[in-house]
């Protein structure tokens, strides 16, 4: 393990914890604008954490050890997951365990720690929304397995780091295969970060939250973590769209100076995914919760559509 290695894990761990809570702001901003509204500003995700980190938690008399600890282990899962995603460099100490498998391992485990977390108080909402949230996991993870195999198979390698460094290597072109993949991304990430058509963030309609039902019951600062988690979970999801479909600007050395060119480069396309989430949001009304299937089944599909074109056309471009 290298000085340079150990700068860029350095390097991506702070841009995980700065940009996330940043990305939300810009996403929620573009959306006011596109309704002809002032907006709260792209800040104000650091304002409701430094307020919920300054309040005390208030738990009910009945909750566990396992809801008190839950928020600090997804916090944990998800700072990993943008931590083995290759944003700004390919050299890093955890390249060895970014394979795609434990990335979606991760996800799967923080899913069923706030599921479990949601039910051990023993409201009707919490286990509503643990219920709803295992259903959609039940259907999107396979789908994002599926995406995530398409990409494996043109660097025959499940580790995030060859995929990227394959892609990078290549001559720039469109793959069919990775069109397909890139189509049932989208669907998978609207899905899996509870935004609009799937789900809404912001509501707190019982018949229709997913996300806000499991974390009712939480305050203070452990609702501070999960917020935050939250945001880390949108910026580990789009880290990924970039290293699988944009890795282009990607280091694959640990430089102080790659590293700077690496991050504007990162940030230009993480402005650009919040545009395009933004409009996909503003332009799609919330579905009904029994057509969700549907959604996730189409990207499923999709996926699989993309491993079958790979399979029949090899790596061949347009």
């Amino acid at each position: 393990m290298t000085f340079s290695q150990l700068l860029s894990e350095f390097f991506t761990i702070v841009a995980s914890l700065l940009l996330a809570p940043l990305l939300l702001g810009w996403v929620t901003q573009l959306r006011a604008w596109l309704q002809n509204r002032s907006g709260p500003g792209i800040f104000q995700p650091y304002r409701i954490l430094h307020k919920l980190f300054n309040k005390d938690s208030v738990m009910a008399d009945t909750a566990s050890s396992l809801f008190r600890f839950t928020p600090y282990l997804i916090f944990g899962c998800m700072l990993l997951a943008s931590a083995i995603v290759p944003t700004l460099s390919t050299d890093f100490p955890l390249a060895q365990a970014a394979d795609a498998i434990a990335l979606v391992g991760l996800f799967a485990l923080a899913r069923i720690f706030i599921s479990l977390a949601a039910m051990d108080v023993g409201t009707a909402f919490g286990t509503l929304g643990a219920r709803r949230e295992m259903f959609v996991g039940f259907l999107a993870e396979p789908a994002l397995l599926m995406v995530l195999f398409t990409s494996s198979l043109i660097a025959h390698s499940t580790s995030l780091k060859t995929i990227v460094t394959t892609q990078i290597d290549r001559p720039f072109a469109i793959y069919p295969s990775l069109v397909f993949a890139g189509f049932a991304f989208i669907l998978i990430f609207l899905a899996e970060n509870a935004r609009i058509p799937v789900d809404n963030p912001s509501t707190h309609l019982e018949l229709t939250m997913i996300h806000e039902a499991l974390i009712l019951e939480y305050s203070g600062r452990h609702l501070a973590l999960l917020e935050w988690a939250s945001s880390l979970k949108l910026f580990a999801y789009s880290s990924i769209g970039i290293a699988l479909f944009l890795p282009w600007g990607i280091s694959t050395q640990g430089s102080i100076m790659s590293l700077l060119y690496a991050l504007p480069i990162f940030i230009l396309k993480l402005l650009v995914f919040g545009v395009v989430l933004a409009l996909i949001e503003t332009f799609s009304a919330k579905m009904r919760i029994f057509r969700v299937p549907e959604f996730l089944t189409i990207a499923f599909l999709l996926a699989v559509i993309g491993m079958l074109t790979y399979i029949l056309l090899g790596a061949k471009a347009s």
